[in-house]
């Protein structure tokens, strides 16, 4: 098979045992690799109705298509299983390099079942695998963790671990890998150790058979050559992600105080020009990026000098900075580090801080029954302090480890309606009232509460065009046309295919889908234009929303909170403006050929998309 290794690892943790098998052709021209194929594996395989923390959930670890090969920022891979955050379908991504050794390896990727009655971690070097006793390791960070497994194995092998934040079952633990990058989303290292897998170390030196080499070549010549044109990849090679941050705010979409107000006043305190002033050493990339959008760190001065690592990224300094109200960049920094050593998603921890600080600020939680703890909005040491106790579970941090849906149902006194998360998965730091058709692309995400499964607020905010898409325009963000609703449509079954070809979904976007279908085709063989582009992603989107709808989702579960919908901006250029989602909802439906009144995916949508085979599990019972 071109482009895939055609194989895969089953762990079955419960006996000990590993299973090689063959991954069929049929099934990849379907779904492609990455996020696509572990999503097929995991519908196929998880019951309905399980616990996601017991030993039925599969642990999916998959390659994208074209990782590891030269296609600019082939580099991540997914993890994909049933979110113990959620309790849906829950995916997450990573770039780095371990996606490419663990592909160099031999294999696309690895199958969890099961659960160790000890914990372990995985060996794999050169298509030898191998379970290991990881006693030793249990109850460190990452950090330790790596070097310690480096040092054990050799530094050649890459490792892929839990800190004691997936340990402790913190409902939003993130498996990192290359010490800085995460897997951050849905709580998929909370699964991970769950398992009692401790980490995922490999090693290999497999070549990735291509089936038209010199015209793959071409292809990927061109990409790159696309991507230094690109004003998207100039200013993400400046500043990285925080590049945004000034844009967002501009247009008075940055969330603040736990999205009281969209407006950030401090903005040029935490901002791009920040970061390169207070703690960049040099920018760093991912596997064949030509962009370098990673931020080597060292924090200079005040209580937490001399600490190292990457980052922070947008998302870190949007939750831990404007929505917690803390200007303090050092502070925002070693929360970023923190987050990465206990492995922990800095989207849902600092949202939940903010949260909580909310709570604190309206008398809801009080500082007795915080164990003593003063919450205020902007108090950067307090910060710190509950990122800890988050990753141990002590104290307050038992509740906080729950994300914000569960601990508003456990709170009441109406702070559900400014718990900011979609189906429990906390949002970003975009406020969709600043751009209207983010909203849509929230609630409709097959994950939750989510930035990049569509990504509109990107080119909505920074005014750039959506160039994977055709006709693809927002005429005015803070209007909402229903014709739109396609775009959200469009955009993420596009993002869908990036996720499973296992490329930078930075890169993605700033190509077309001519080029993206050329580089499939080239590499794999297969007859794959812009129309089994378009179709593949579609696939794979309505396969997610089946697993779903399966678990009782409903088109209930596709709204925002009541913040966003009911409390107006009280400032900036979108003031006075709320979300009216339902404005875009049905034409969203009758794009996506789902059921207006249920939102299930219509059994003649699904024959469309050769999925004719789930029909009777999502339609179980009915005519």
């Amino acid at each position: 098979m071109f482009g895939l290794m055609g194989k895969i690892l089953r762990v079955n943790l419960t006996e000990g045992k590993i299973l090689k098998e063959e991954i069929p052709e049929e099934m990849a021209k379907k779904f492609l690799g990455g996020r696509g194929l572990a999503s097929k594996y995991l519908f196929d395989e998880n019951r309905p109705g399980i616990d996601p923390l017991g030993p039925e959930n599969k642990l999916i670890f998959m390659s994208g298509l074209v990782t590891g090969t030269a296609s600019p920022s082939a580099s991540r891979y997914s993890v994909v299983t049933k979110s113990p955050l959620t309790n849906i379908w829950a995916q997450s991504s990573s770039g780095g390099r371990w996606g490419v050794d663990l592909k160099h390896s031999g294999f696309d990727g690895i199958i969890f079942e099961g659960i160790s009655e000890k914990p372990v971690y995985l060996v794999i070097d050169n298509e030898k695998a191998e379970l290991r006793d990881a006693t030793d390791f249990w109850g460190k960070n990452v950090s330790e963790t790596t070097k310690l497994l480096k040092q054990k194995l050799g530094e050649t092998f890459n490792v892929a671990s839990i800190g004691i934040a997936g340990e402790n079952l913190v409902k939003y633990a993130a498996i990192m890998n290359d010490l800085h990058r995460a897997a951050g989303r849905c709580g998929v290292g909370a699964v991970m150790g769950s398992k009692r897998l401790k980490a995922i170390a490999v090693r290999g030196a497999r070549k990735i058979q291509i089936a038209d080499e010199r015209a793959f070549k071409k292809v990927a010549d061109k990409q790159f050559e696309l991507l230094g044109e690109s004003i998207l990849s100039a200013g993400l090679e400046a500043y990285g992600t925080t590049l945004v941050l000034d844009m967002v705010n501009v247009c008075g979409g940055l969330p603040t105080r736990n999205w009281q107000t969209g407006v950030c006043s401090f903005v040029e305190k935490i901002n791009g020009e920040a970061l390169s002033e207070k703690v960049l050493v040099r920018p760093v990339g991912c596997f064949a990026c030509p962009i370098k959008c990673g931020r080597d760190s060292e924090i200079r001065k005040g209580p937490y000098a001399g600490q190292k690592g990457e980052g922070p990224e947008y998302e870190t300094v949007g939750t831990f900075g404007a929505m917690c109200d803390i200007s303090d960049f050092e502070a925002i920094t070693m929360a970023h580090y923190l987050c990465n050593d206990y492995g922990l998603d800095t989207i849902s921890t600092g949202s939940t801080i903010a949260f909580i600080m909310e709570c604190f600020e309206k008398g809801i939680i009080t500082k007795e029954s915080a164990g003593g703890m003063e919450i205020y909005f902007g108090n950067s040491e307090t910060m710190i302090k509950l990122v800890h106790k988050i990753a141990k579970r002590e104290g307050v941090g038992d509740l906080l480890a729950e994300g914000t849906r569960r601990i508003a149902q456990r709170l009441g006194q109406g702070s559900e309606r400014f718990a900011m998360n979609v189906k429990g998965l906390e949002l970003p730091a975009y406020d969709s009232r600043g751009a209207k058709i983010t909203g849509l692309a929230f609630a409709t995400a097959n994950r939750g509460g989510d930035h990049i499964t569509a990504y509109v607020q990107g080119p909505t905010f920074l005014a750039t065009p959506f160039l994977v898409i055709e006709e693809s325009e927002i005429k005015d963000p803070l209007q909402e046309n229903p014709e739109e609703a396609k775009v959200v449509k469009d955009m993420e079954d596009a993002l869908t295919v990036f996720d499973a070809a296992g490329s930078c979904k930075f890169m993605g976007m700033s190509l077309d889908a001519k080029e993206w279908s050329d580089i499939i085709a080239t590499l794999t063989g297969w007859e794959f234009g812009v129309e089994e582009f378009r179709k593949t992603g579609e696939r794979i989107y309505n396969l997610e929303r089946a697993f779903n709808v399966r678990e009782g989702l409903t088109r209930a579960d596709d709204t925002l909170p009541k913040r966003l919908l009911e409390e107006p901006l009280p400032e900036g250029p979108a003031v006075g403006q709320v979300n009216k989602l339902e404005i875009f909802l049905d034409p969203y439906y009758e794009f996506r050929g789902w059921d207006k009144n249920t939102g299930k995916p219509t059994p003649e949508k699904l024959r469309e998309l050769g999925l004719k085979e789930i029909i009777n599990q999502i339609y179980k019972g009915e005519k």
